[in-house]
């Protein structure tokens, strides 16, 4: 196995990034059964590169352009992939123990098992010795990353951390997951099938349409869980089709209140109406209210009561939230572009700022959202989106922010423009 310097791959991976800016002089990068342990490769564009075989223990990847690279039975333990954009990756039996993945874009990509051959003298295939057929990816952390229909059929990835991870449509075929860690994950349509999640915790993830044959969910934690049955009360148990009671409250916001009736909906599993785009609900009272993955965009929802809601993967992009209550809500990967989240104006000298006191908004996008003197105080804002949020009065006293994105200066201006509890990074 070669053993490469930083000066070599940092020459390799010049010579990539012409051949994809179309420069003469250009090669695609092969680093098959190379020994890069420890280097740096962060935020450098190697889509399709070949690293099969290699050794990229501790190496740092971190945001790194790795879409279709060929990563076939090679070594990553303990590297940085933070943020690094695999999409269509071939990632069979490599080794991902230890690995450090948050935010990680995995889609399609390829985990399944994986062995080395080779031809012998007389032409006949034999399998090297390799110990990582499946892919090992013990005590990995993918937080937060985007595996949706990923095939990881047979994975080993015991102890690993999955909080937050899109795993839309994800293979997982006797995989064996035990005392693995799928807080708030989202699983709808996967393949689980035959996994043992023996001691896994599955507090509060999404499970909807989800193929559980077979799976041993021994001593697993499935509190809060989100599966195809309804939570609270359903649509069906309603006394009034829920299609007249949004008739009716949309006569009351246009009467100002004098005709119709006022929707409460508190409680009450919406996932069946699939979308309440560009409707009008304003002042709806729907706390603890599931809206999973409806289609919200344009929706009107001033002053509406949605203390401990659950809008988690909701579309509500060009929204009007103005004043509402968002207290305590589960708002993680929930679309938020454009959004007006400023004050509603409710009489000559009174305002009603929007509520997100507690609520849990991680990796949400918010680019472009009106943000004026809303209240963010003890939320928790990780990976979300802020660039080109319109930050005047926000309150973000005791706010988590683990790498939550803004744009260059914006904290700075937003303290300048009375922003509450900012501590700069």
């Amino acid at each position: 196995m070669t053993r490469l310097t930083q000066g070599q791959v940092d020459e390799i991976i010049r010579k990539h990034e012409m051949l994809y800016s179309g420069r003469m002089g250009g090669a695609r990068a092969v680093f098959s059964f190379c020994d890069l342990t420890g280097l740096n490769l962060g935020g450098r564009n190697l889509a399709d590169a070949d690293f099969t075989g290699a050794v990229l223990a501790d190496c740092n990847l971190a945001g790194a352009k790795l879409d279709r690279a060929i990563f076939f039975c090679s070594d990553l333990r303990r590297a940085n992939l933070g943020r690094a954009a695999m999409r269509r990756s071939d990632l069979r039996g490599a080794c991902l123990r230890g690995a450090f993945m948050v935010g990680a874009d995995l889609f399609e990509a390829d985990l399944r098992e994986g062995s080395i051959a080779e031809k012998d003298a007389k032409g006949n295939l034999r399998f090297l010795r390799h110990d990582l057929k499946p892919t090992e990816m013990q005590t990995v952390v993918l937080a937060n990353a985007n595996l949706e229909k990923a095939r990881m059929t047979g994975v080993i990835a015991i102890q690993a951390d999955f909080t937050d991870a899109v795993m839309r449509g994800c293979k997982l075929v006797r995989a064996n997951l035990r005392q693995s860690k799928f807080v708030g994950a989202n699983l709808e349509g996967a393949d689980l099938s035959g996994a043992d999640l023996k001691g896994a915790n599955m507090k509060g993830a999404v499970l909807v349409n989800t193929n559980m044959t077979m799976a041993v969910t021994d001593d697993a934690d499935m509190d809060g869980v989100l599966t195809n049955e309804p939570v609270g009360t359903s649509l069906e148990s309603l006394p009034v089709p829920i299609e007249k009671l949004l008739d009716l409250h949309a006569q009351w916001v246009e009467s100002n209140g004098s005709a119709g009736k006022p929707l409460d909906l508190t409680g009450v599993d919406l996932r069946p109406l699939k979308a309440l785009a560009s409707c009008r609900l304003t002042a709806l009272k729907a706390p603890g209210a599931v809206f999973y993955g409806l289609d919200l965009t344009g929706i009107n929802l001033q002053g509406a009561q949605l203390e401990g809601a659950d809008l988690r993967a909701c579309k509500l992009g060009g929204a009007d939230l103005r004043g509402i209550n968002l207290k305590y809500a589960k708002l993680n990967n929930v679309d938020l572009r454009d959004a007006n989240l400023g004050p509603l104006l409710i009489a000559a000298d009174r305002i009603l700022p929007a509520q997100f006191y507690g609520s849990v908004i991680r990796y949400s996008d918010l680019r472009g959202a009106d943000l004026l003197r809303t209240d963010f105080s003890t939320a928790d804002l990780s990976y979300s989106n802020l660039i080109g949020t319109k930050l005047r009065g926000t309150d973000f006293t005791q706010t988590i922010m683990d790498t939550t994105l803004f744009a260059q200066g914006a904290l700075r201006d937003a303290v300048a423009c009375g922003c509450k509890g900012i501590v700069e990074p």
